[in-house]
């Protein structure tokens, strides 16, 4: 229980920052996107931010047995860089290009009743699904 409360406050607060650095505006978004036309820097500086407040909490957490509530820690392992995740990332950069939003600030606008971000988290979901269709690479 403690674990999915915590997972709660996690969501929570994660939502609450998009909200408060308005990262949940996808014209605010591709302002940022815009480099050739009214740049936004604004999200460089929450990237920053969080990255700043990442840091930190991994040199804390990386002293640390174990998580607080499971028995080891399950870190990615994988490092191989393939078709399969350069596919990905360039269809994740063009929908975040397209759309304005990833799927953080898009889960957080379905809050706020915006109707373009249902569709996007519909053509995401649609995403996730057909990804399973997708034969693994062979070794």
């Amino acid at each position: 229980m403690a674990a999915i409360l915590t997972a709660l406050f996690s969501g929570t607060l994660f939502g609450i920052g998009l909200a408060v650095s308005r990262m949940i505006d996808p014209a605010k978004v591709l302002g940022f996107l815009d480099l050739f036309g009214s740049w936004d820097p604004s999200l460089a500086l929450v990237m920053a931010g969080a990255l700043a407040v990442t840091t930190s909490a991994f040199a804390v957490i990386g002293r640390r047995p174990a998580p607080l509530f499971a028995e080891t820690f399950r870190l990615p392992v994988a490092k191989d860089i393939d078709a399969r995740l350069l596919g990905g990332a360039a269809l994740f950069g063009v929908g975040w290009g397209l759309a304005g939003w990833c799927p953080g600030p898009a889960l957080s606008s379905l809050g706020l009743g915006f109707w373009q971000a249902l569709v996007f988290v519909a053509a995401m979901g649609a995403g996730m699904a057909l990804f399973r269709f997708v034969p693994p690479p062979s070794n």
